[in-house]
């Protein structure tokens, strides 16, 4: 494991770092103030009736969403979208209430967003550090469970600059492109999806991704698929007995500089 790798990859959950196949969970950002951001997601997700399942001091975990402490090899996660799933528009709106009661910063009261998708209902919360949190219902092909991750959106320099590197890896981890307009492409798992935007906003930085693979082939024939494409290793295939032994994965750099990993457990 080189420097750059060890610093982008903690012992524990990342955001979007899978424990098993299908999907990408449990996914974990990086906060400033772990107690002020705890506070804030248990106010909110509690309103989706989600809770943490584990909490302590350096890591808070809900059903497949954790945040953890910043130190000096895990810089916080900023410019982040998160959509949590909803039942309904009312569980929406008392998402959205509990926040702004709670003097949390609004960043679009409850309503239609047709733009997105003609059902789509949406509120959104600012997090203590001016991540976007949304909670959201509507008729969606890959619906998460109530309470769960619906989608994430990474703000990103150059949409089809990122484009061509996700739909390159594409095979290797279970992504399929299911959106593509000059400023917003959309990649989908089996029940996930992400979107990459240019909106204005200040980009994302500090991400982490990893998909699932189902054996150490799919692994190295990911890596070198991004190498042959030119983009920047950050880890080569191999074992990596310090998370769980059988632990297999490889790392490469997107064109945001963000860590993109494909890993078997091999479970």
């Amino acid at each position: 494991m080189g420097p750059r790798e060890a610093a982008a990859a903690p012992s524990r959950g990342f955001l979007l770092r899978p424990v098993a196949s299908p999907g990408v969970r449990p996914r974990r950002i990086t906060v400033t103030d772990l107690a002020a951001s705890e506070r804030f997601y248990r106010t909110v997700l509690s309103a989706l009736g989600v809770e943490p399942g584990h909490a302590d001091a350096g890591l808070v975990e809900w059903e497949d969403w954790a945040i953890g402490r910043a130190d000096g090899g895990h810089a916080v996660t900023r410019g982040l979208h998160v959509g949590f799933r909803a039942r309904d528009r009312a569980q929406v709106d008392a998402f959205w209430q509990a926040g702004i009661d709670a003097g949390y910063r609004d960043d679009g009261a409850p309503g239609p967003r047709p733009r997105y998708a003609p059902t789509y209902y949406g509120g959104f919360l600012l997090d203590p550090d001016g991540n976007s949190v949304e909670a959201v219902c509507g008729d969606f092909e890959e619906a998460a469970p109530v309470g769960h991750v619906d989608h994430l959106w990474i703000r990103v320099r150059d949409p089809q600059a990122s484009r061509r590197f996700y739909t390159t890896i594409a095979p290797h981890a279970a992504l399929h492109l299911t959106h593509d307009d000059p400023d917003r492409v959309r990649l989908s798992g089996p029940d996930y999806r992400f979107s990459l935007i240019r909106d204005g906003r200040p980009h994302t930085e500090h991400v982490h991704l990893a998909f699932p693979a189902q054996d150490d082939a799919t692994v190295r024939w990911f890596h070198a698929a991004a190498l042959a494409a030119g983009y920047e290793s950050n880890g080569a295939p191999g074992e990596r007995a310090a998370y769980h032994p059988g632990y297999y994965s490889a790392f490469v750099l997107d064109p945001d500089g963000h860590n993109v990993e494909v890993v078997n457990h091999n479970r």
